[in-house]
Formats: structure tokens, C-alpha cells, sequence
């Protein structure tokens, strides 16, 4: 069965690549057409072609599930058209033993898509937020036009706010402001920074001009009086070492949108959130979306299977093939609409991710054992079935 085996593989893997990559070529033309229009003096085509090429990692991610449902089902018709299925089928390769190979063929395909998305997709997407920044001076991902902002308690039970303007690709950051409140929300420090760096856990800032607001200043305020001392000194300092839960993992992890991170990150920046009391039922959803992931991968290759049991003899295949095609991506769609609407409705993450799949495997198990056992089945109708008229 190695040899069969081998065939199977040889014979997926090139259709799929074939599709792949004419869907990334179609996506990426589409992309390319799109941003025309924003083509011009600061922003050129060799920027435009370079911030496609970081885009192809993301695309490619997420393609592949469509990908290989479609280069599965052409295979698999392909094969059986050419009666080549028979021949697996006379030799005593049942179904289920059929589902069994596709499912070990499919395991390269989860390796390469789990390197991807934690290594090359992140890279990508940090590159393409920084080449956006260049080319078109526009914010991206998670960036907003007034950079990076982090909420964090103080050992004092107060709360403190650092608003960090750049994120630099070795780790340090510059144009840093930090906002640090009593717990009653009272604003006591204002200070800004040039830039910083993590040193041993801590964020050190350079060139920092501390403001530091009086007590009683805003009661004199509130009382629209003169108060008796300076509301506010301004101190400047060479270096300043702040404790904080932050890391350039983390500051990374900002950067990228939840889909786009690591596992290891996306767990690192959760826990991140939980501490500080922030909410993180995005990145919950994300993380339960990537978990799923490889599972789609043999959802796909599943519904794939049972083309390979359609009768041909009869013709008819093109239109099961599209049938089959649009059932797949049907259910791809759904996977997603299910994953975004549970975390509207606040759905458990786990069941959002999934349902779907689970839902899909056993309707493709269904189908394909229903088509194996046609015949049983179709014998136990006959024979059983309580309003069949006896033959006079």
C-alpha cells in the first residue's frame, strides 16, 4: 500500500499546487488592481509589488484549506474517471482504509502550514506594517495614528498608561509617554521619554522629562483658587528604569493582528491581558481559530473523499466535482462566519472553532459510507422495508 500510497500523494500535491497557485495569482492580481489607485510619488509600484510579495505567507495561509479541497476533489475524480480507484478497489482497499491514506497524505501539508503561521507569517506581517508606515505613512494592524498604547497596574494599586509612538525591529522603542494615576484615577506623573530599552525586565528610558502634578493642585483647582505651591514640576532625567509587565515579545505581538501571531505569542500576550485586566476575547477566539486549523485541513481532504466512490460510467462528473467544490467552500465560509459570530454572541471559543468541523466530518463520513454500502443498503430496503408489497 506505500506504492498506492505514493501515487496518491504524487497525484494531490501537483493538483493542489496547480491551484494554489492560480488562486494566488488571482487574489494577488485583485490586490494589485485594487491599489493602483494609490500608486504616486511617495508610494511606487516597486513598493506596491514589495508589500504583495510580504502578503503572499498570509494569503497562502489562507488559502490552503480551499486549496486542497479543490486539488483533492479534481485528483480524486481524475483517478476515478481512469478507473485507477477500481483497481485500489478490487486489490481490497475499502473506504475507510482509502479516508486513512488521504488523512496521512494530508499530515506534510499541517506540518508546512503550522511552520508557516509560526514563523513566516509573523515575520511577514511585522515586515508589511513597517513597509506601510514607510511607503504610505498610513497605520496598520494594530497601530493607531497615535501609536501603541498599554495599560498596566503600579505596585501602589494605581494604574498606569505608556503610549509608545515607535516599535523599533531590534526591540527598543522610541517617542515614549507615560501616564501614571493614584488608584483613584488621579493623574500624579506625566512623563516622556526619547526612547527605551529592555534591560533584565525592565523598560529603560532615556532623555525622560518627568511633570509631576502637586496634590493639592487639583482641589485648588476644582475650588477656583490660587494654590499656595506649583501645581506641576517639570524634572528632567538622563535614565529612568521602569518595572513593567512588557517585553518586546509582547510589543511585537501588538503589532500583529490576533490571527496573524504565534502560538507561543498569542498565549505569551493573553496572559499579558489577563493581567492587567483587559479584555482578551479576541485573542481567546483567535487562539481556538488557529488550534482548529490543521483540523479544517482534514475536514477538506474528508469531503474530498467520497467524489473518489461517484459513478462515472453514467457521466455527470464536472457537475458532482463543482457540487462537491461548492459544498467544500460553503462549509469554509460557515467555519468563519461561526467563529465570528460566536464571539459576538460570547459562545464558548471551543465550540465555535469546532462545531463546524466536527459537524462536516460526520456528514462526510456519512456520505462516504453510504456511498460504499450502496448496495447493502439498498438490498436492506428492499427486503425490509415495511410497506413493500409482496410479489403475487
Amino acid at each position: 500500500m506505500r506504492t498506492a500510497r505514493r501515487y496518491l500523494a504524487r497525484e494531490i500535491f501537483r493538483s493542489c499546487a496547480v491551484v494554489l497557485l492560480a488562486l494566488l495569482g488571482l487574489f494577488t492580481f485583485f490586490a494589485l488592481v485594487d491599489d493602483l489607485d494609490n500608486v504616486g510619488d511617495k508610494f511606487s509600484m516597486l513598493a506596491l509589488l514589495y508589500m504583495q510579495a510580504l502578503a503572499l505567507p498570509t494569503r497562502l495561509y489562507d488559502l490552503l484549506p480551499i486549496g486542497l479541497l479543490i486539488g483533492a476533489i479534481l485528483a480524486l475524480a481524475g483517478l476515478a474517471q481512469r478507473n485507477e480507484l477500481v483497481i485500489l478497489r478490487v486489490s481490497g482497499v475499502s473506504g475507510m482504509r482509502l479516508l486513512g491514506m488521504l488523512w496521512i497524505i494530508t499530515l506534510p501539508l499541517v506540518i508546512g502550514a503550522t511552520l508557516l503561521s509560526e514563523f513566516v507569517t509573523p515575520a511577514a506581517e511585522i515586515k508589511s506594517g513597517e513597509a506601510s508606515l514607510m511607503f504610505r505613512g498610513k497605520a496598520s494592524g494594530a497601530r493607531m495614528d497615535s501609536g501603541y498604547w498599554f495599560k498596566e497596574p503600579t505596585r501602589n494599586g494605581g494604574t498606569r498608561i505608556i503610549n509608545i509612538a515607535t516599535l523599533l525591529a531590534n526591540g527598543d522603542v522610541e517617542g515614549v509617554t507615560l501616564y501614571e494615576f493614584k488608584p483613584g484615577q488621579e493623574l500624579t506623573t506625566l512623563s516622556k521619554a526619547a526612547t527605551g530599552s529592555f534591560t533584565n525586565d525592565k523598560l529603560v528610558l532615556h532623555d525622560v522629562a518627568e511633570t509631576h502634578l502637586d496634590d493639592a493642585a487639583a482641589q485648588a483647582l476644582a475650588n477656583a483658587k490660587q494654590p499656595t505651591t506649583l501645581p506641576a514640576q517639570v524634572t528632567k532625567v538622563a535614565q529612568r528604569e521602569l518595572d513593567t509587565t512588557l517585553s518586546p515579545d509582547r510589543l511585537l505581538a501588538r503589532v500583529l493582528t490576533p490571527e496573524r501571531m504565534s502560538l507561543n505569542t498569542l498565549l505569551d500576550y493573553i496572559d499579558y491581558l489577563n493581567q492587567n485586566q483587559l479584555d482578551a476575547s479576541r485573542q481567546i477566539v483567535a487562539l481556538w481559530r488557529k488550534v482548529a486549523y490543521p483540523f479544517t485541513l482534514f475536514v477538506m481532504i474528508t469531503i474530498a473523499a467520497p467524489i473518489g466512490f461517484m459513478q462515472t460510467r453514467r457521466g455527470g462528473v464536472g457537475a458532482k466535482v463543482f457540487v462537491g467544490i461548492l459544498l467544500g467552500v460553503g462549509f469554509f465560509m460557515l467555519n468563519q462566519l461561526a467563529l465570528n459570530v460566536g464571539m459576538l454572541s460570547r459562545w464558548p471559543p471551543w465550540l465555535t472553532a469546532l462545531g463546524p468541523n466536527v459537524g462536516a466530518v460526520l456528514v462526510a463520513l456519512g456520505a462516504l459510507s453510504l456511498m460504499e454500502y450502496r448496495h447493502a443498503t439498498t438490498r436492506l430496503i428492499q427486503t425490509r422495508w415495511p410497506w413493500r408489497k409482496n410479489p403475487v
